[in-house]
């Protein structure tokens, strides 16, 4: 996938029109339908006036190649943060809830019990074994108090979840390492969650937060891997097409 064509085909191109005149040839061509400025991402001449204009280094900074790729998958990481954000905010909601009746709600459940016994009869499965089960009983006898404290906590994971996912998806340089510190933290839980028993769910979040934090690491130069900061900047100083034309224009004009 070019994610440069893909992001252009988009939002649409981000041409730029510099007033170095030398380098504004290289991006500039004239043609029978008019004039045509090149795409600071994808490299694509673009019919028409041009996004922006001034000196080279006011240009907007336009991530490309690998660093658009980059982009892209910090996004996805983003998103499902925020999938978790919402569902912790949902079963602190429902944890509150249960604290203001929570007579009311045993009262149902022992109702509803024969009901899922019998269900649980056919297709072979034993509710008595069950740890959902049993944890769903023993938030019957937890009192109110230690009750409001376990919705504090989820609400508190919620809020890390949340600015873990806007840092990401800004792309900001906080939010990378904001989420491996904050992911590398939750990481020993998730261990003992699967000496305890493994399942798919457990399994899946864990083998992708550890994915997410080695690569975070490597990839953002975090904690001075890779070449640390110094090296980050670079990167994105070197990639873009700005950079890449006045590195010609020196060549020709030395």
């Amino acid at each position: 996938m070019d994610f440069s064509l893909w992001t252009c085909a988009a939002r649409g191109h981000e041409t730029y029109a510099p007033t170095e005149p030398e380098l504004a040839a290289r991006l500039h061509v004239a043609t029978p339908a008019g004039e045509s400025w090149r795409c600071l991402r994808c490299g694509t001449f673009v019919p028409g006036e041009p996004r922006g204009s001034g000196p080279a280094d006011d240009a907007p900074e336009v991530p490309r190649g690998r660093l658009l790729r980059d982009k892209f998958i910090m996004r996805l990481l983003a998103v499902e943060r925020i999938i978790r954000c919402v569902v912790f905010i949902l079963l602190g909601a429902g944890v509150l809830k249960l604290r203001g009746s929570q007579q009311h709600w045993k009262s149902n459940w022992d109702n509803d019990m024969p009901m899922v016994r019998q269900l649980a009869d056919q297709i072979g499965w034993n509710p008595d074994h069950s740890k959902i089960i049993r944890s769903i009983d023993k938030a019957f006898t937890l009192s109110p108090h230690v009750l409001v404290w376990i919705a504090v906590g989820l609400f508190v994971y919620a809020l890390i979840e949340l600015i873990e996912a806007v840092g990401l998806w800004l792309g900001q340089r906080w939010g990378e390492y904001f989420a491996v510190i904050a992911t590398g933290i939750f990481l020993p839980l998730e261990v003992y969650e699967l000496t305890e028993k493994v399942t798919v769910l457990r399994a899946g979040a864990f083998i992708i937060n550890v994915a997410a934090v080695v690569w975070l690491l490597w990839s953002k130069r975090l904690f001075g891997l890779n070449g640390g900061g110094k090296a980050y900047y670079a990167e994105h100083h070197d990639e873009s097409l700005l950079t890449v034309e006045r590195s010609a224009v020196a060549t020709h004009t030395a």
